[in-house]
């Protein structure tokens, strides 16, 4: 959000900004299998502690050089730190209890992103409103600071799967011919695509229909507040559900919310909408990382993490270059309508899976 504002505001186009929003997942979309496979081997703590300190420089570097040109050097940046962060975390939380316990465990990971989610908006909108654009980086800089600093005191090791030696014959590929995986990878895809192009349209739907940064924080916040909400109640649904039938049920409504999003005009619809999003996209995470962890071969768990990173961040890079050079051409009403299509074919495909496990 920070990032896209100040892009608007130093003069950049809708298609310049998505150019620049790609950029956070542009060099991840390469590198996260090797990074997966870093941290197989190593472990997740030094990958982590390297993480935090490179996520404070890149936020910083927009402060000490309020330039366009510079958001392209913090956006990629930051991409790539945040993407050694998500795949030791899941990695650190994947490895910890038992296998019965994996499901509540991505649950309470997925709650504290969550938690990170509902404050960050907030953060970034009220600090842009009274420090302004440049200023508001410093401050979202503490946050990777104080958990370089909660890692460093930290002395006992961290969870992480056993450690198996990787064959030399073993490809990244063969992971997509476990039908497990692939079908996790699918649905996944789907997913983190509704989610980014929430991500980057609404501050740009926001903009357009004249909203101030402060409301378009408190838009972002109600989905992030939904999330947290939905993945409190995680545990509990977790264990009167399916894990297939909570997929469809995120689809579902997340397809849903996107047809009705190019009709709401005004804060009180949108924070409506967003809410309900976020309680759809916020309900499956746990559930997929269960499902992928579950059905990853010994010892190639990061990896496979790695690879879902991979592909959801051809999304990342895709999405903002696509929906932002649509919604520039066409409008911004298409681009929602395509994605309610793609998540309700997904919805369909979900519950075809529930039918055949019953």
């Amino acid at each position: 959000m920070t990032t896209t504002l100040f892009a608007l505001h130093l003069g950049a186009s809708e298609f310049t900004t998505g150019v620049l929003m790609s950029l956070f997942a542009l060099l991840p979309a390469v590198l996260s299998v090797s990074a997966g496979r870093l941290i197989d081997r190593a472990g997740p703590r030094r990958p982590l502690a390297y993480a935090f300190a490179s996520l404070a420089f890149a936020a910083l570097l927009p402060f000490a050089f309020p330039r366009l040109e510079v958001l392209y050097v913090s956006a990629t940046l930051l991409g790539v730190s945040f993407m050694y962060v998500h795949i030791a975390m899941n990695s650190v939380f994947g490895a910890h209890g038992s296998p019965e316990q994996r499901a509540m465990n991505f649950s309470w990971l997925a709650l504290g992103f969550s938690i990170s989610n509902s404050i960050g908006p907030l953060v970034a909108g009220y600090s842009i409103e009274w420090f302004g654009h440049a200023r508001a980086f410093a401050v979202l800089a503490a946050f990777p600071v104080i958990a370089l600093i909660l890692l460093w005191r930290r002395k006992q090791p961290l969870p992480r799967p056993e450690h198996v030696p990787r064959s030399k014959h073993a490809h990244v590929l063969d992971l997509l011919r476990i039908p497990g995986l692939r079908q996790t990878f699918w649905v996944s895809l789907l997913l983190a695509t509704g989610w980014d192009l929430y991500t980057f349209i609404i501050p740009l739907y926001g903009a357009r229909l004249g909203l101030s940064p402060a409301a378009i924080g408190v838009i972002l916040s109600t989905f992030a507040v939904a999330t947290l909400t939905v993945r409190t109640a995680m545990p509990l649904l977790i264990k009167k559900l399916k894990q297939w039938s909570v997929i469809f049920a995120a689809m579902a409504i997340s397809g849903t919310c996107y047809l009705l999003f190019p009709f709401a005009q005004s804060v009180p619809p949108l924070l409506l909408l967003s809410f309900v999003l976020g309680l759809g996209l916020g309900s499956a995470q746990p559930v997929i990382m269960s499902l992928l962890y579950a059905a990853s071969p010994p010892g190639r768990q990061g990896e496979a993490v790695g690879l879902r990173t991979s592909l959801l961040n051809g999304s990342h890079t895709m999405i903002p270059l696509a929906s932002g050079a649509a919604s520039t051409a066409v409008g911004m009403a298409p681009v929602f309508w395509v994605l309610a299509a793609c998540l309700l074919g997904g919805a369909w495909f979900a519950r075809r899976q529930v039918k055949s496990s019953a």
